[in-house]
């Protein structure tokens, strides 16, 4: 393959390259040539680091050379969330007053990354305080699809999907607190895994704006691929103790033979885009031609709570970051400024309520998987919209509010649950549709297990890049 097409190859396709004498030297320098082409009509990746790139290459080509690579992740481009902290780089969170903001440490999985060997490329667009299932802000500006340019790629992990899709590099490090990784990978037809609570320890973070529901997830083009990043970041660390937790509950999840999955179309009357619920439900028909048992059906939880204490919970997150940061609040936009005000008029025992109920929802998803292996939903429901919008205003025909097409994916980070994105049949006009596995704590290599099973016997998943 000519060097000018290396930025194509899979990071599993790199890795075995690297054993019969690729230079990840010339894999970087083509992936920066592949950024030069796209990055102006994307806007995914936003703050650079070529010199050392390119410097971290040639290490690990040596490395290569003499047959001592640190990792299975050595000399593998990916990109990281503008927020995340790096250690050379700004984050700065889609907001004007961290345009500058570094700390220089590594979030504890960058940093996993970093040792392992990765060349990170720099970092990748997120809507202002990753808040949004859209990609844009005043820093910055918007992110667009690379399957099309006039539509959204989603969010908040919106310029990470974008680079991956397009080509930039074959994987990156996302975040998702509420779907920001399974939503955007969806929409552009890649893989993404939101792992189960502290699978990925924290270390050296943002203010967590949404409770513990936000974890560190990777973003790739094929399942292979994501298992190689989620397992250099995976593990336990002191400085977060749950991770000991989600170690000890990894141990037993895996199944052998054929899995019960249940199938949940629809959430209530919240309506679907008919083209993604036609996808869907053949990928389900897929899952059950390997062999499992499927059956259709509601969602055994009940989540009314939540409708009203989602938003809430990024209320009462900005209240208390703005209290401690006066000077980011001085420059942050209108409607943040404004669901902070909403969140200070709300009673402190509201949060001690929203904290309850999740715990009772933890519980909850324990007994469901007594009966249940295996949940397939979409990943959203709605179809990707114009890119400087928000959301879309309606799906098949009804009116929805800004979470209309976020139904889906919410409740599994409050659950603390693994949900693995994987793409399924493209729309009529080529977009990308995506659905989602759910298990049970812990289940995080028992949903890839499954995914690879699903991906081997499509004929269009190992799709290239877009543009």
């Amino acid at each position: 393959m000519a060097v000018t097409e290396l930025w194509r190859l899979s990071a599993t396709e790199l890795r075995q390259g690297y054993r019969e004498g690729l230079s990840p030297l010339a894999v970087a320098q083509a992936c920066l040539a592949r950024l030069e082409e796209v990055n102006p009509r994307i806007n995914a990746v936003v703050a650079r680091r070529d010199p050392a790139f390119l410097r971290e290459a040639q290490a690990s080509a040596e490395r290569h050379a003499r047959g001592a690579p640190l990792s299975p992740l050595d000399g593998i481009p990916l990109s990281v969330k503008d927020s995340l902290y790096t250690v050379d780089q700004p984050t700065s969170w889609g907001c004007p007053a961290l345009r500058t903001h570094a700390t220089g440490q590594d979030e504890l999985a960058v940093g996993r990354a970093r040792a392992a060997g990765a060349l990170i490329i720099g970092k990748t667009n997120v809507p202002e305080f990753a808040l949004e299932g859209y990609t844009a802000n005043p820093v910055y500006g918007v992110t667009r699809n690379p399957w099309d340019l006039a539509l959204t790629p989603g969010g908040s992990t919106g310029g990470g999907v974008a680079a991956v899709a397009a080509g930039i590099t074959p994987l990156a490090i996302g975040q998702d607190g509420g779907g920001s990784i399974r939503r955007p990978a969806s929409h552009t037809g890649l893989v993404g895994l939101k792992p189960s609570l502290s699978a990925v320890p924290r270390e050296h973070v943002l203010p967590s704006l949404l409770l513990d529901f936000e974890v560190i997830g990777p973003l790739a083009r094929t399942v292979a691929d994501a298992r190689l990043l989620f397992e250099v970041m995976r593990g336990p660390a002191a400085v977060d103790r749950s991770s000991l937790a989600a170690v000890f509950a990894a141990r037993d999840a895996r199944k052998p033979g054929a899995l019960r999955i249940l199938y949940v179309e629809r959430f209530g009357s919240a309506p679907l885009d008919p083209q993604i619920a036609a996808s869907v439900g053949a990928a389900v028909r897929q899952l059950a031609a390997l062999g499992h048992q499927v059956d259709t059906g509601s969602l055994p939880l009940d989540l009314e709570f939540f409708t009203q204490a989602w938003p809430q919970v990024g209320q009462i997150g900005l209240a208390q970051m703005f209290e401690r940061h006066p000077d980011w609040a001085a420059q942050a936009s209108r409607k943040y400024l404004d669901m902070a005000e909403q969140g200070r008029a709300l009673p402190g025992a509201r949060l001690w309520q929203i904290l309850e109920q999740v715990k009772g929802l933890r519980r909850d998803t324990v007994k469901l998987f007594r009966d249940i292996d295996v949940i397939v939903l979409p990943s959203a429901a709605a179809l990707p919209w114009k890119a400087e919008e928000s959301h879309p205003t309606r799906i098949d025909g009804q009116e929805v509010g800004p979470r209309g097409h976020a139904v889906y994916t919410g409740w599994v980070n409050a659950a603390g649950l693994p949900g693995l994105a994987l793409p399924c049949a493209p729309s009529r006009e080529g977009l990308p549709i995506g659905m989602q596995l759910v298990g049970p704590y812990g289940s995080d290599d028992a949903l890839l297990d499954l995914g690879a099973a699903y991906e081997a016997a499509q004929p269009w998943a190992q799709r290239r890049p877009a543009l």
